[in-house]
């Protein structure tokens, strides 16, 4: 038999589905606005006629946009450079997280308030200017990768996380022969799936909408990523178009120009969420329950 819900229960649920929609409607309504202008015509853009729907439909914005070999290959090379630089983000995160949850370890407490000190300090945008020039890494991947590779405040959540794993399973490890690596290879690292998928996603989507680094240290053409293609092209205006590399048209707006290079740097990265989502439900509620 049912229970009846109170009144005010009853009122409660109705404002919070209210605001989950209106929240859900905001996010939303500019992503559907940006597919619309990406595929309407040049002339109901420029007329304003687009709304939520395109307007005389026509794909001619994305085949402008897939003719310029330049985004192309920003692509396929953000590809790359998101890939390299999660797998090492992620290893360098692990290998940092694991040992300050020994209590046995020395200087645990040091180590882990020089880390928190760089999390709340750093010198700043020209010392790390300087920084990167003075070890050879300017117009290179690796100024893309190197100084940003660990994130402190995902280092905490994974060290919550491994803290979380009970302890009598590594001493079950321990006893069956397993040195530190093995155990952490062989036992915590399969146990610890949700967050290490969780914090992948992080890592992938920080690197892949990154472009202010690229645009410090990078200037050759050929190491742009795509964020910054993508910033260059938003920031042309319609006189400079036909100046821009690559292949761009002349009857080509310049906003529908914009929203089709959107959707192209932006599809990628959203078509890696739902093969993390199984583990990505668990690892946003890390920490939340104890082990």
């Amino acid at each position: 038999m049912a229970v009846k819900r109170s009144v005010p229960s009853r009122t409660f649920d109705v404002v919070v589905f209210i605001l989950v929609l209106v929240t859900v409607l905001v996010c939303i309504i500019p992503f559907i606005y940006i597919i619309s202008v990406s595929l309407s015509s040049n002339s109901a853009i420029v007329s304003q006629k687009v709304t939520l729907y395109p307007v005389e439909f026509t794909m001619q914005t994305y085949q402008t946009v897939f003719s310029d070999q330049s985004m192309v290959y920003s692509l396929g090379y953000s590809v790359v450079l998101t890939v390299v630089y999660t797998v090492m983000s992620m290893a360098v995160t692990v290998l940092a997280a694991y040992p300050l949850t020994k209590r046995n370890l020395k200087g645990r407490s040091f180590f882990l308030a020089i880390i928190l000190f760089t999390m709340y300090f750093s010198g700043g945008l020209i010392p790390d200017y300087i920084l990167v020039k003075s070890l050879n890494l300017l117009n290179s991947m690796w100024s893309l990768i190197l100084p940003g590779l660990l994130s402190v405040y995902n280092m905490i959540i994974l060290k919550s996380f491994f803290q979380s794993i009970p302890e009598s399973l590594e001493e079950a490890a321990a006893l069956d022969g397993c040195n530190e690596m093995q155990t952490l290879v062989r036992i915590v690292l399969p146990l610890s799936m949700p967050s290490i998928a969780t914090l992948s996603l992080f890592y992938a989507v920080s690197r892949w909408n990154g472009f202010m680094d690229a645009l410090f240290y990078i200037t050759k053409p050929s190491l742009y990523p795509i964020q910054l293609k993508l910033y260059q092209i938003i920031n042309v205006s319609q006189s400079m178009t036909n100046q821009m590399e690559g292949s761009i048209g002349q009857d080509v707006a310049p906003e529908g120009l914009k929203a089709a290079s959107v959707m192209f740097a932006t599809v990628p990265i959203l078509l890696v969420y739902p093969w993390l989502q199984k583990y990505f439900v668990s690892g946003v509620m890390i920490g939340a329950v104890k082990g």
